[in-house]
């Protein structure tokens, strides 16, 4: 590994961390990222077992006077669906859960409106019609589970479940979270801590405690951006937007950085996280699921969770073409690399994590400032391809 100081960005932003010989030119990058909108971040990766990337730099805070710092956490969105997914895995790998099982088999309440037939895979893979409620929600109203475990089981589907596919963007982290609670006895938080990343020792929390609060940094609207962007709304044009994306409306600011949002257990949305954190997970994933000796799931568990249940259909919700395993998001259009098997989760705004079993790769990336033009090529995707430029050139 290298020097602490990594690069110094066209802003005067000092990227510190740690880089392998052969991997300099993500740093690089990382620190380019400046030179447009990026305000704080941090970028891991893990190749073959080992953390090859570890850097960080720039402010926890719009005003840009707080420092981000090695051990800086932001809100991932739904980064967080990952975990859940994982979470999920880890009960079949136990011989809990079976996902060609009926969900009602586990909660029989959810059987209500014609769901009875749901099984656990279209449930995970955004196949169930759940994609919001009838009732009108405020945001306040997600902070309560047995609220909105209820409020689901009792929805009627807005489509025939299994006939279609539409983005569970929030009500999705109640299903895995419901599914642990009924089995174990746990929050999804809780059982997520115990199983994951207590032992990896992996920087991720669902429902952070009182005590890692202060470690928070501040998410910054699109509509923030300290420098000027051509602002694209996302398209509309699907069905299920308004249900699934505005009731409740979710402001970066007031809502996902508040307290209130940090403590809840929103497994659909509300990890905090850095990207060091992401990658070691998803590091183990790709490593059959082993980490320096921590065995957290088998392989084969992690091949049943990745298995295709949606390949390449339109959305009901975001109107985009999409590639879904058991809750993981299969790769589409090299977002997680060249290879076609890798899987994993972004958030809204730009974080995302992801494993590639054939490259042996964990990634991370997760930032403050989240995507003004969602037209234009993602940081993330800027940081993935140089870090496969990489290898290629190894």
């Amino acid at each position: 590994m290298t020097q602490t100081t990594i690069a110094e960005s066209s802003m005067n932003v000092t990227i510190e961390g740690n880089v392998s010989k052969g991997f300099e030119r993500v740093a690089d990058v990382f620190a380019d990222l400046w030179g447009d909108i990026e305000v704080g971040a941090s970028c891991c990766i893990f190749h073959e077992g080992k953390k090859v990337v570890d850097i960080w730099g720039g402010y926890i805070n719009r005003e840009m006077t707080v420092p981000w710092r090695s051990d800086t956490l932001i809100n991932v969105y739904s980064s967080t669906k990952g975990m859940g997914s994982l979470c999920l895995a880890i009960l079949v790998d136990d011989g809990l859960v079976d996902y060609n099982e009926k969900v009602i088999t586990y909660w029989p309440e959810f059987g209500a409106e014609g769901k009875q037939d749901v099984t656990v895979a279209q449930l995970l893979s955004h196949q169930a019609g759940l994609c919001g409620v009838d009732q009108k929600l405020a945001v306040e109203d997600l902070y309560d589970f047995p609220k909105m475990v209820n409020l689901l089981a009792a929805q009627k589907p807005f489509w025939e479940p299994g006939t279609a596919v539409g983005y569970h963007a929030i009500t999705w982290g109640y299903f895995p979270g419901e599914l642990i609670r009924r089995i174990t006895g746990k929050s999804l938080g809780s059982y997520f801590h115990e199983k994951v990343s207590d032992p990896l020792e992996a920087d991720f929390f669902i429902g952070i405690p009182e005590s890692q609060i202060s470690r928070c940094g501040e998410l910054i609207g699109p509509n923030r951006a300290r420098k000027e962007t051509k602002m694209q709304e996302p398209p509309r044009s699907a069905k299920f937007y308004d249900v699934a994306l505005l009731n409740p409306s979710i402001a970066p600011y007031r809502d996902a950085s508040s307290n209130a949002w940090r403590r809840a257990e929103i497994a659909g949305a509300n990890g905090q996280a850095n990207a060091r954190g992401i990658a070691t997970i998803y590091g183990a994933l790709a490593n059959g699921g082993d980490l320096d000796g921590d065995r957290i799931i088998s392989s084969e568990a992690i091949a049943a969770a990745t298995k295709i249940e949606v390949d390449g259909e339109i959305d009901n919700v975001t109107g985009t073409r999409v590639r879904c395993a058991r809750g993981f998001m299969l790769n589409s259009e090299n977002a997680h690399g060249p290879y076609p098997g890798s899987f994993g989760h972004g958030g809204a705004g730009g974080s995302l994590g992801f494993a590639d079993p054939l490259n042996n790769v964990g990634f991370g990336y997760a930032m403050n400032q989240m995507q003004a033009d969602v037209a234009a090529p993602s940081r993330s995707s800027k940081l993935v391809n140089s870090f496969y430029d990489c290898i290629a050139s190894r």
